[in-house]
């Protein structure tokens, strides 16, 4: 991905530098070459640290903060309300067609990195390349290709005497030689991380649901083994308290959803500081909008119930102080993308974390999750210059990183990709007012 050359000035805002340190009233970002040289107050910038003639953009009062990381991210996901939206509906051409929109999608509502959480045919493996060589816009994105699920497990669901297989979405494995086997292709294929399912969910109550564990802790341990081997990350959808126990156990680097965590749970998470992506507001869309669309009242139930468990789950790991990631499943007819930032919003409303907490969370830990925190993720000199310029307060008002009306700049290496300036004035600066204000946090 190309960086900026030259300078450039990004002035009059509170600046959010993603470490978690409180907020700059009248901050500046100085960025050189693509990357940041200064991030601090206004009065504090060394006098001759930009020439007169770098680029300005005003930042009108607003936000200047980090690019969002959205840390479990579907990109061949589009609108699925059946089974069959997953895996068999669609040809690959046309599933790469909406990766490649969803990713343009992802970046023009902040969001400049992504770590995929699962992707059908391995098409991230590619997008990433073609976003990367600056043929389409998208996040930065750490690719997981399919997944692996024992057999029988949560993502097994088509029946055998249709011989369809599953071929485009999961790797199905019995065992752990077929775990080590799955590894291999994956990481042959070009694989950053290895995601599998160890547990159920509310979506199959009556096969797989929330409390049944879908691998055995010798499928876990050897897939981990076999990744580790070859440097590659594991992590896994664990729902059931016990399945979040054998991840641990079993050397997972994050968890996905993390939902009922017990005690000794959570002391093996500190132990090894392992990282978990909660993905609530997909479980709160499920309980909204389900019965609409015809989820199953038992569906909806537990929804609830992994609703209520992720978010207790969530604010014991933050109290405790361990890793949160911000991100997940968007993609559903009810949970669709574009949503991205109404899991902040969630996590600030019901959850009970503070706007910069989240905010830390969906920047700085994101990125760590990613294992990329040396280079994005927090406005630090020498990191690339990944920034959100947003016109407004977004500690005051943790709704305005939904409205991508209020997005000035949304950069990637210091190149404005998406926004209200993308292709703007030479100055950067605006001189229209915003056609709507959003409201406040209710």
């Amino acid at each position: 991905m190309k960086l900026a050359q030259g300078w450039t000035v990004i002035e009059n805002g509170q600046l959010i530098d993603g470490t978690g340190a409180p907020a700059v009233p009248d901050g500046t970002v100085v960025i050189e070459n693509g990357r940041i040289a200064y991030a601090g107050p206004r009065a504090k910038m060394p006098p001759d640290l930009a020439p007169p003639n770098a680029e300005r953009i005003d930042a009108r009062g607003g936000t200047i903060m980090p690019g969002l990381v959205e840390a479990h991210f579907h990109p061949t996901y589009f609108n699925v309300a059946e089974l069959a939206d997953l895996d068999i509906k669609y040809p690959v051409e046309y599933v790469t067609i909406l990766a490649c929109a969803n990713a343009k999608l992802a970046l023009e509502c902040g969001y400049t990195a992504a770590r995929s959480g699962g992707s059908l045919h391995n098409i991230d493996v590619w997008m990433k390349k073609a976003i990367e060589e600056d043929l389409i816009p998208g996040p930065r994105l750490a690719a997981s290709g399919r997944e692996i699920c024992g057999a029988g497990g949560l993502m097994d669901w088509n029946p055998d005497h249709m011989k369809l297989g599953m071929e485009g979405l999961i790797l199905l494995i019995n065992g752990p030689e077929e775990g080590r086997r799955a590894v291999r292709k994956l990481v042959k294929d070009g694989v950053e991380w290895i995601k599998t399912y160890p547990t159920g969910d509310a979506a199959a109550p009556d096969t797989a649901d929330h409390h049944t564990l879908c691998m055995t802790f010798d499928e876990m341990a050897a897939v981990v083994s076999e990744a580790h081997n070859y440097r590659r990350k594991v992590t896994g959808h664990c729902r059931a308290t016990e399945g979040i126990k054998n991840a641990l156990r079993a050397g997972f680097d994050c968890l996905e959803h993390g939902t009922f965590m017990d005690q000794e749970a959570l002391d093996l998470l500190l132990e090894r500081d392992v990282p978990v992506v909660p993905a609530l507001q997909f479980e709160y869309a499920s309980v909204v909008k389900g019965p609409e669309l015809g989820m199953p009242q038992a569906v909806v139930d537990g929804h609830q119930e992994t609703l209520d468990g992720g978010a207790e789950s969530a604010r014991m790991i933050l109290k405790a102080g361990g890793r949160i990631g911000m991100g997940g499943d968007y993609g559903f007819a009810w949970n669709p993308h574009g949503d991205y930032a109404k899991e902040l919003t969630f996590f600030v409303e019901h959850v009970g974390y503070t706007p910069m907490e989240t905010i830390t969370c969906a920047t700085k830990t994101g990125a760590e999750i990613m294992g990329r925190a040396d280079e994005f993720g927090t406005l630090e000199p020498g990191k690339l210059a990944d920034v959100l310029v947003v016109e407004g307060d977004v500690l005051g008002n943790i709704r305005l990183l939904e409205d991508r009306s209020r997005f000035l700049a949304v950069m990637q290496g210091g190149v404005i990709k998406a926004g209200r300036l993308a292709g703007g004035s030479p100055d950067r600066s605006l001189g229209t007012e915003p056609e709507a204000a959003i409201g406040s946090a209710s």
